[in-house]
């Protein structure tokens, strides 16, 4: 079962939640899905289900069509969020790790045509392999992040924080309007261009910065 963990692997004491993610928060990667551009964040939730240590190997689902990675700067929650404003969500962020926001891609475009919701193809069980997070403190400037997904060696995906459409504290103050936000729950903050299927086999390299990590899909 899933717990948050540092970076080094040893527990936090926060409950395990939900996730709150953003999509098209970045311009390359709206392109590349040949979408509009939104006049609003785009938000979903990922249920705690989803939530998986990205360190083991990642189970992708085998009868559901194309599995796409769409690797993500993720931010832990320490304090209660609700209509909060920007320097509120300052002092409420414990860490900062990175995530593979995991994707049905066939199914969600499927969705999308029929105008339905697409939480089936971003929330399945497993959808969210994501790390140990580095306290603030240590991290840095969390808006000039670099990211970065090898898979087998080859970089697909590479992108930087500071070219977020909503930057970091505008967007988690934007989600504490709709969804009171609690200590343990994490932000996914969007995903740089690159996107593409995933297949059993794959060797997969993440980098926050100078931190790198490696996984494998099973």
């Amino acid at each position: 079962m899933y717990q948050h963990r540092d970076w080094q692997g040893a527990l936090l004491d926060f409950p395990v939640s939900k996730v709150v993610c953003v999509g098209s928060n970045y311009s390359d990667h709206i392109k590349e899905m040949g979408s509009a551009t939104p006049t609003e964040p785009v938000l979903f939730i990922k249920p705690e289900t989803a939530l998986c240590d990205i360190h083991q190997p990642i189970a992708i689902p085998a009868d559901w069509g194309e599995v796409h990675h769409e690797v993500e700067l993720a931010v832990l929650i320490g304090m209660p969020l609700k209509h909060a404003d920007e320097a509120h969500v300052a002092r409420a962020i414990a860490g900062y790790g990175v995530a593979l926001d995991l994707t049905l891609r066939e199914m969600q475009a499927k969705f999308k045509k029929a105008g339905q919701p697409w939480e089936k193809a971003k929330g399945f069980d497993g959808s969210c392999p994501i790390s140990g997070f580095i306290p603030v403190a240590e991290f840095g400037d969390a808006q000039q992040a670099t990211l970065t997904l090898k898979v087998n060696d080859d970089v697909r995906q590479q992108g930087n924080t500071r070219d977020m459409i909503t930057p970091i504290l505008p967007l988690i103050a934007y989600m504490s309007r709709f969804f009171t936000l609690r200590p343990g729950d994490i932000i996914l903050t969007g995903t740089p261009q690159g996107v593409a299927k995933l297949q059993s086999g794959d060797r997969l390299t993440v980098t926050l910065n100078e931190l790198a990590l490696e996984t494998r899909v099973i």
